[in-house]
């Protein structure tokens, strides 16, 4: 099985290819996929829901609010469809880390939501989050203890932010926080478009005795608007083999654990 035989893969790779085309027809990616054109008609009319593409006749163009030429922040649903099979891989190796008993934070980006829903094994879990789509996950199971954060909502992440979700994470102390973040630099820390999601990260952060960073590679060498921390903060990093070989050396060279899954 590939990642085009699941419908979220194949709408991600469609997405790409916009990214790289700027326009598609139904009868390219019927072929290119190997799908019925119904399927794709189907493919393209969620993402235009999702406002991802614009719909044309005959197939679809890149809609101009995901053109580069627009600031960094993208929908949460266009996210969810970016690499997802890294982010499927790190969500699994990221869930390994965790124990029954643990209280865990989950932060709002989509390779933190990849962690949440591989938590199967587990019996006694606390889940603490400001994410609506990780809460969502988490009481799937039906037996965890589920946190979430209150305060004002950012409909891009689907996220609480702001004071009251600040204050309320202070309550706690938790074992595990599985950070996502949108850019990361050796020489520059993790850092965000939204400066009150870099403020509620940087509480969450001081309320871990572990940080495990989960991102992609797509992510490293960029820096966002906002500032969360410098990389000493971390404690381990889980990624994607692609990795920069330097930059690899550069974390393990400042006592950072450094774990790499393969797609």
């Amino acid at each position: 099985m590939t990642v085009y035989d699941t419908a979220q893969g194949r709408r991600s790779a469609i997405l790409q290819r916009l990214r790289e085309d700027s326009s598609v027809t139904v009868t390219q990616l019927s072929r290119q996929f190997g799908v019925s054109e119904v399927t794709i008609r189907k493919d393209l009319r969620i993402l235009k829901e999702r406002k991802l593409l614009i719909r044309v006749h005959g197939g679809a163009i890149l809609g101009a609010s995901f053109s580069e030429a627009v600031p960094e922040e993208r929908n949460i649903s266009y996210k969810r469809l970016v690499n997802s099979r890294e982010k499927e891989a790190i969500g699994r190796a990221a869930a390994a880390h965790i124990k029954d008993g643990d209280t865990i934070m989950v932060d709002s980006g989509t390779t933190a939501l990849e962690v949440v829903k591989n938590l199967g094994a587990f019996n006694d879990l606390t889940i603490i989050t400001n994410s609506v789509n990780a809460m969502m996950e988490a009481i799937k199971y039906k037996r965890f203890k589920v946190l979430l954060m209150g305060g004002n909502v950012r409909e891009t992440s689907m996220s609480t932010v702001g004071s009251l979700a600040e204050s309320n994470l202070k309550l706690f102390y938790c074992d595990k926080l599985f950070l996502g973040v949108d850019s990361f630099s050796v020489d520059s820390g993790l850092s965000t478009p939204s400066v009150e999601e870099a403020s509620t990260n940087q509480v969450m952060i001081s309320r871990a005795r572990e940080v495990i960073a989960v991102f992609d590679s797509s992510k490293v060498n960029k820096r966002a608007l906002a500032f969360i921390s410098m990389p000493d903060k971390i404690n381990t990093v889980i990624t994607d083999s692609n990795l920069p070989a330097a930059i690899h050396n550069q974390l393990k060279a400042m006592n950072i654990n450094v774990e790499t899954v393969n797609v």
